[in-house]
């Protein structure tokens, strides 16, 4: 009986197979030109390009004082082993999927889903050169080639110009149809080649160090094409939900901090602390205290008992920025874990559509403020007019730096403000404004008035860009990327808190290679540290800390 059991099953599963002519040669987890839809492809890619900024996004903001970084030394802050997630989604994932859909978007004449591809490619092609230097490109995509060569960042970066280029004239070509799936600009061709002659900006203004004429050359024609983000409703962001389950569509830093034993990033001492200090509008949207009160226990913060390291100066934060909650970590302090989950200040509405800080001072909760419909901030508005000061500044393009200061730091106010009262705290914000006697436009006038009388009394042009790139800093809360590329090209803000330790280390000018790229390929060779600058990085060693 059980064998003609048997025998009956292997015959009906035979039937089964055949009917769905599956080669077994076949990987099943592939896309292979042949058993794609290209909508669910494009829908893929965009959803990978969201967790890939994230990934590389999330050095950044550490490296840059924007969140703690968690490690004693330089050396140890960024592992091989660490990058393998980063590198594979950029490779197995995105930029296979990308190779797949290019040619079936332009045979079919979907000239709009190329275009977007293209501009995705060209994003992670230039985080992974900005991040490690010389990479795969040419070999990197043979499936008979396990071992690609590494080529020239400079070659790579060209390469990435020329997809963005190329995606402006898919955008521009008539389509058969338009974007069915398009989660960044819901199906607008003119956002999208804003966001591409936006991304371009930043890697022209990264080639200022190697060639300042060819880059201010090429910036002024994206100027005067006026085909750059200038809008909220331009701004290049990823958009979360609040579903907790089945997919989770929360804020990845909403998702690993709140709940009911909160716990998640320690912020930055020095960010928070500068924006008290600059009284900066932004400041109850960017965090969330839960405690209004610094802590006085030593159990739950060490550091209140300690004096502040003797190679720190006068101005340096320390511990404790401000008297009143603002609880986060020094730069490199790599402590044990206290049970702070529900102590230590937590992301906020702006960007991890967290709760807005109305003083309440108690815990974080599941669910709590906006449920995680945040964003990723991966082009502003804002992000835009600090690159055009920048460039003003330094090579004398079409523009007025003054002007483009102010219009960087009015724009992130705006679109913080924005994304605030288009939440579920909107009635929060109002209340406690009204009851505390704030208004928002006074706020925020004060602020630009300051920061401009600053730069009107600046003598150097190196004590201007200070100004406007602590700006620029300051608008880029969520985006460790652009953050990280503009301390090595600038090495601005000044002054950046040094580490707890007086021996951390050269600061990091690019990463080690991953360990599955290392292990894996005979050709790859790791660096012997992360001192070594990305091929556009020409500033003198030891200038960052």
């Amino acid at each position: 009986m059980i064998k003609k059991i048997k025998i009956s099953l292997l015959a009906l599963l035979t039937v089964v197979v055949s009917s769905c002519e599956l080669n077994l040669l076949d990987n099943p987890n592939a896309v292979t030109t042949g058993s794609t839809d290209i909508n669910y492809l494009l829908n893929n890619i965009q959803i990978s390009l969201a967790g890939h900024f994230n990934g590389f996004s999330d050095a950044g903001m550490r490296l840059t004082r924007m969140l703690n970084q968690g490690a004693a030394i330089y050396d140890n802050a960024i592992s091989p082993g660490g990058q393998d997630g980063n590198w594979n989604t950029a490779y197995a994932g995105i930029l296979n999927d990308v190779k797949t859909i290019i040619p079936l978007a332009e045979k079919a004449e979907l000239f709009q889903h190329a275009g977007v591809a293209r501009i995705a490619r060209a994003m992670v092609l230039a985080n992974l050169v900005d991040h490690y230097g010389d990479v795969p490109f040419t070999e990197a995509l043979d499936p008979a080639n396990f071992i690609p060569k590494a080529d020239a960042g400079e070659g790579i970066y060209a390469a990435a110009i020329a997809d963005l280029d190329k995606a402006v004239e898919n955008m521009n070509a008539k389509s058969k149809a338009g974007l069915t799936s398009d989660l960044y600009f819901a199906g607008n061709a003119d956002r999208w080649i804003r966001a591409a002659n936006s991304l371009k900006l930043k890697m022209l203004l990264n080639l200022r160090l190697k060639d300042a004429a060819g880059s201010k050359s090429k910036i002024d024609a994206l100027i005067a094409g006026g085909k750059l983000i200038s809008a909220n409703a331009e701004n290049f962001v990823f958009k979360y939900g609040t579903n907790l389950t089945n997919p989770d569509t929360r804020h990845p830093r909403y998702a690993a901090q709140y709940s009911p034993t909160g716990g998640g990033d320690y912020q930055s001492n020095q960010y928070m602390g500068v924006m008290y200090d600059r009284s900066d509008p932004r400041i109850r949207f960017y965090f969330y205290r839960q405690t209004v009160r610094n802590p006085t226990d030593v159990n739950a913060l060490r550091c209140i008992t300690n004096a502040k390291p003797g190679h720190y100066s006068i101005s340096d934060y320390f511990c404790l920025p401000t008297g009143v909650g603002y609880w986060g970590r020094d730069h490199l302090s790599n402590e044990g874990i206290p049970p702070d989950g529900l102590l230590r200040t937590a992301w906020g509405l702006y960007p991890a559509g967290g709760l807005y800080d109305n003083n309440a001072g108690v815990g974080v909760s599941l669910g709590a403020g906006a449920g995680g419909a945040g964003i990723h901030p991966i082009m502003m508005q804002s992000f835009v007019d600090f690159m055009l000061a920048e460039s003003a500044l330094t090579l004398k393009t079409a523009g007025d730096p003054k002007k483009l200061l102010e219009s960087g730091i009015r724009k992130s106010m705006a679109d913080v403000r924005a994304l605030a009262l288009g939440s579920t705290e909107a009635g929060k914000i109002g209340t406690f404004e009204a009851a505390n006697g704030i208004v928002w436009a006074d706020e925020v006038n004060k602020y630009v008035a300051k920061t401009l009388d600053a730069y009107d009394k600046a003598t150097a042009d190196s004590d201007r860009l200070n100004i406007i790139a602590t700006e620029y800093w300051l608008s880029l809360y969520g985006n460790g990327i652009e953050a990280y590329n503009m301390y090595r090209r600038t090495g601005k803000p000044a002054n950046l808190q040094p580490g707890l330790d007086p021996n951390v280390g050269g600061f990091i000018r690019s990463f080690y290679y991953p360990t599955s790229y290392i292990a894996r390929n005979s050709n790859a060779k790791q660096k012997a540290n992360m001192t070594l600058p990305v091929f556009w990085d020409t500033n003198p060693a030891g200038m960052l800390k």
